[in-house]
């Protein structure tokens, strides 16, 4: 692409199946660096990635070149193998969907800060409430049948 210039900043996020907790601090920093190099594998740039036991954030410096449903797959997939095999978690899996939002480059460093201090942000709140503040934050509009797995949401709706 020739003379094509972008400047694009992706937030991703996704949970493990079921919100289980089973990414383990032994091993999510090899996770994380693993999931580093997929990204760089396809010329986009991690910026930050971090998470808690039962989900994750990535936010990249994306270049359009692979269409993000098809990042965020391998991501996935290939993690998910990963784990598997490294680090004998044979239930493990990534629930289906993911959230991405989309960042001026005066906030980047607000979010990398953000994403660098899970565990004190979720001493105060859930996935499930951080999700949805994000999800109305960015006024993205969704259907509580399409969440992930917060049986709570339907609940309360």
């Amino acid at each position: 692409m020739a003379n094509t210039y972008t400047q694009l900043y992706i937030h991703i996020v996704f949970s493990v199946r079921g919100r289980e907790s089973l990414i383990r601090k032994e091993w999510k920093n090899d996770l994380y660096a693993y999931i580093g190099g997929i990204i760089l594998s396809h010329k986009s740039k991690p910026l930050a990635i971090n998470g808690m036991p039962d989900h994750i954030h990535i936010l990249i410096g994306y270049n359009p070149s692979t269409p993000l449903p098809a990042l965020v797959e391998e991501i996935k997939t290939s993690s998910n193998r990963w784990i598997k095999e490294h680090h004998n978690v044979p239930m493990f899996s990534w629930q289906k969907g993911y959230g991405a939002f989309s960042n001026s480059r005066s906030s980047i460093d607000k979010v990398i800060r953000y994403i660098a201090h899970q565990e004190e942000h979720h001493r105060k709140k859930t996935f499930r409430e951080e999700y949805l503040q994000m999800l109305r934050d960015f006024e993205v509009e969704y259907k509580n049948e399409y969440l992930f797995d917060f049986q709570e949401i339907l609940e309360w709706s």
